[in-house]
């Protein structure tokens, strides 16, 4: 009989993580029982894993692994210190893992691919013998001194800043070990948790908005419990927007933090993706559905509904490539006033023609995926 090949495991991150939560699931309780955390106490920990979730998205992610801005090097320092505390590597390494995610996502070089189960992607991956790093996914991080003197000593700033923070709160609130338990490891557990969720949940439960053939979803959830990481098929289907949630109505800390920290003169370079491209790309993948919907009937009925998908998706085209050279136009010409009203009361006709243009596409939607197979 062959010799089975066993997986090789890195033992020292498999050691820590399955420890610390052994040691909550059996030492919590006897805490909460014994030693009961007072309400500034529990704020403050709350407030802690704000914070840390958002240095993780708005340094390692948006930041360093994306490059979706640019950041004030003193502002960098802050979200950097922030993202140490959340104990998920160097930024070196985790934007190297993810880069290697999106370009080979779902394959076997995707580190944390969907298709190998749900735990895998939310956390056995990190027990495999870790891969060497390829720094020449990226270079860039290694020309940055901060990147580069945290990737050198990742593990003992993220101990020490922890051991530091923790006392620090002990000493605000007179209860070390409260702080020791909730504000480090119990933060540290939910802050994990959160962070692989976006690599499994939101994979497997959300909506395909953006990019029907993808694995990943917009899951709303997650995205208020992740500070805004949660609208992960936007994000796959455009990575380089510094924003993940795009609405007004949709709940992104990390993008209110980046825009924020723009306007006191700390980012700057913030890449987003024109609204007129992003309803192209909802227009392009409903009319897919649409048509795969529709390429089974038969009947009367379907084929007239097939033709009114054309016509309808066609215009709708029309009108989103004339809003955007009409918008251009105006920027263009804003010295010409008599120019520029005629072309902003044009631009008014088309934006209000493409509302109700956009209302019976959506009536027409609904139309074509309630009919029954013929």
């Amino acid at each position: 009989m062959g010799n089975k090949v066993r997986p090789q495991i890195n033992w020292p991150t498999m050691l820590f993580i399955v420890g610390y939560h052994v040691g909550l699931i059996v030492g919590l309780p006897f805490y909460f029982i014994y030693h009961p955390p007072g309400l500034a106490l529990i704020l403050i920990s709350v407030a802690l894993l704000v914070l840390t979730e958002i240095g993780i998205g708005a340094a390692y992610h948006r930041f360093y692994a994306h490059r979706c801005y640019t950041l004030n090097k003193s502002a960098e320092a802050v979200l950097l210190s922030l993202a140490t505390l959340a104990t998920q590597g160097s930024a070196v390494r985790w934007s190297c893992d993810h880069r290697m995610q999106h370009r080979f996502s779902e394959t076997k070089d995707d580190p944390y691919s969907i298709t190998e189960g749900f735990w895998h992607a939310h956390m056995l991956w990190l027990f495999k013998k870790t891969r060497p790093l390829d720094l020449k996914r990226v270079p860039d991080l290694m020309r940055n001194p901060l990147a580069v003197f945290q990737h050198k000593y990742a593990d003992a700033l993220s101990v020490a800043s922890n051991i530091l923070l923790a006392g620090l709160v002990g000493w605000i609130v007179g209860d070390y070990l409260g702080a020791f338990v909730l504000t480090w490891w119990t933060r540290l557990a939910v802050s994990h948790h959160l962070t692989w969720f976006v690599n499994s949940l939101c994979h497997c439960w959300g909506s395909r908005t953006y990019s029907k053939e993808l694995t990943a979803v917009d899951n709303y959830v997650l995205a208020v419990l992740t500070v805004g990481e949660g609208y992960h098929n936007y994000h796959h289907t455009f990575p380089s927007d510094y924003r993940n949630g795009v609405r007004w109505y949709h709940v992104d800390p990390t993008k209110w933090t980046i825009w924020t920290l723009s306007k006191l003169g700390l980012a700057g370079n913030l890449k987003r993706i024109s609204s007129a491209r992003i309803e192209r790309r909802l227009l392009e993948e409903d009319h897919r559905l649409l048509v795969d919907r529709l390429g089974d009937q038969l009947s009367a009925k379907g084929a007239d509904l097939k033709q009114h998908v054309e016509q309808l998706a066609a215009r709708i085209q029309e009108k989103l490539g004339r809003r955007g050279a009409l918008v251009e136009q105006i920027q263009n010409l804003k010295k010409v006033r008599a120019a520029t009203r005629e072309y902003r009361k044009e631009l008014r006709t088309i934006r209000q023609s493409l509302r109700e243009d956009w209302k019976a596409w959506n009536r027409l939607c609904g139309m074509v995926l309630d009919l029954q197979p013929a």
